[in-house]
């Protein structure tokens, strides 16, 4: 195996334990900020050990190891002047000593506890709503500092600092490693949530890259989503989100082609959507719907979301989508929760069920809105309606410029393939 060889594997056991391994150190040293650290330190160890030794058996194992040894040199180092302090040392040390006496059964562990402890306990309330979901995201989600900037539409400095800030707070006011009881659950959930499905989303539609679907991202969503309902079994809206979730995943062959070139929804090849996963999804909906009738709590986004989902899963064809229901369930959403993006989705059905000329007049309206400017997908939609209205060059302009807001390889192709579609023959 060459050098590069090995980085590429690093980097790819790396994308798939570093959850984990984080995971595992912050129920440990309970500081997640000191957990991410030591992670990095492994790494590091890798990057320079690796390429020598080759890849370990169990990277994972190796990976938990250095850490776990790191963490001890250097609290074996720490000069604490104060009795306390370095009584509390001395008891993290032992608690890195006796840790994970079986370490390949520990990372082998599909039950998640330990993730979704560290979900919510980055998801604290001492934490803004922004910086919680942004720290979950960089230690779980295996995002970059960059993804997570463009999931939130906010410059990079401004995220990193967020996610500094926020590992700092935590770790100040002595945040428990724990999956919190009764009402306390409850209280972060929402922002559980929506983690949860951002890390789905990068996974779905990845904001950067050669590659514009990450599947092993939606399926770590997904067990954690899966997970969360076991955990919160009366809550609508954790049936929704996995509901959701179930049914967009089950797309994900169906959305690239052969040569990984992305394919849009309508036209896909209906015949590769997995079908376990639909009925999963839909089974997971009927539960959500009844459980928010039950409780009488109204629908929330993400059963509607999933309503949403689930017209298209029911249209075998494209044509047989029921673009009138997804318009008034979009209505629905926007009254719930105003957004300009969800604007823009309403405004695509609406040209789907009264043709472009309705869409437009919304996306024309949507055009100025600070939230939407450097969103890719707002010139996209407009060049779609423009193009339908036979407005080429337009047409062409807004493919051009959406091309030049993406960062993910596949999808500026994909626009630039557009554009040259409205040129005029020579």
């Amino acid at each position: 195996m060459t050098a590069a060889d090995t980085h590429r594997a690093i980097d790819a056991v790396w994308r798939i334990e570093a959850p984990k391994l984080i995971a595992g150190l912050a129920r440990m040293v309970r500081d997640v900020g000191l957990a991410e650290e030591l992670a990095q330190d492994a790494l590091v160890a890798a990057l320079e050990t690796w390429p020598e030794t080759g890849v370990p058996d169990n990277p994972a194992a190796w990976l938990m190891q250095t850490a776990k040894n790191r963490g001890i040199d250097r609290l074996r180092r720490l000069k604490l002047a104060a009795r306390k302090e370095d009584e509390a040392a001395r008891e993290i040390e032992a608690q890195l000593e006796a840790a994970m006496p079986d370490l390949e059964a520990a990372l082998d562990d599909d039950i998640g506890d330990e993730r979704l402890g560290l979900i919510f306990t980055a998801c604290h309330p001492v934490l803004s709503t922004d910086a919680r979901a942004a720290l979950t995201l960089r230690l779980l989600g295996g995002l970059t500092t960059h993804e997570i900037a463009r999931a939130f539409l906010v410059p990079e400095p401004t995220m990193a600092q967020r996610i500094v800030r926020a590992k700092r707070t935590l770790t100040d006011a002595r945040v428990p490693f724990e999956i919190p009881p009764g009402e306390e659950r409850a209280a972060r959930l929402a922002t559980v949530l929506e983690v949860i499905y951002l890390i789905f989303n990068e996974g779905y539609s990845a904001t950067s890259g050669t590659n514009w679907v990450r599947p092993a991202l939606c399926e770590e969503a997904l067990r954690l989503g899966r997970a969360l309902a076991g955990l919160a079994p009366q809550e609508p809206e954790v049936h929704g989100l996995l509901s959701l979730m179930e049914i967009h995943a089950s797309r994900l062959s169906a959305r690239v082609g052969a040569d990984g070139e992305p394919i849009l929804l309508l036209d896909q090849d209906r015949s590769r959507w997995d079908q376990l996963l639909i009925r999963r999804g839909l089974k997971a909906l009927d539960r959500a719907e009844a459980l928010a009738k039950e409780g009488k709590t109204g629908t929330g986004p993400y059963v509607l979301q999933a309503a949403l989902a689930a017209c298209h899963a029911r249209a075998h064809k494209a044509e047989d989508t029921d673009w009138a229901r997804i318009v008034g369930i979009y209505g629905a959403l926007a009254s719930l929760t105003p957004s300009p993006v969800i604007e823009l989705n309403r405004a695509v059905a609406l040209g789907m069920l009264m043709g472009p000329a309705s869409g437009l007049e919304i996306v024309d309206a949507l055009k100025d809105e600070p939230a939407l400017k450097n969103y890719h997908l707002l010139p996209s939609v407009r060049g779609d309606l423009l193009k339908k209205l036979g407005r080429m060059d337009e047409a062409r302009a807004e493919f051009e410029r959406a091309a030049t807001m993406t960062e993910n390889e596949r999808e500026k192709k994909l626009l630039l393939d557009r554009a040259k579609a409205c040129a005029k023959p020579a």
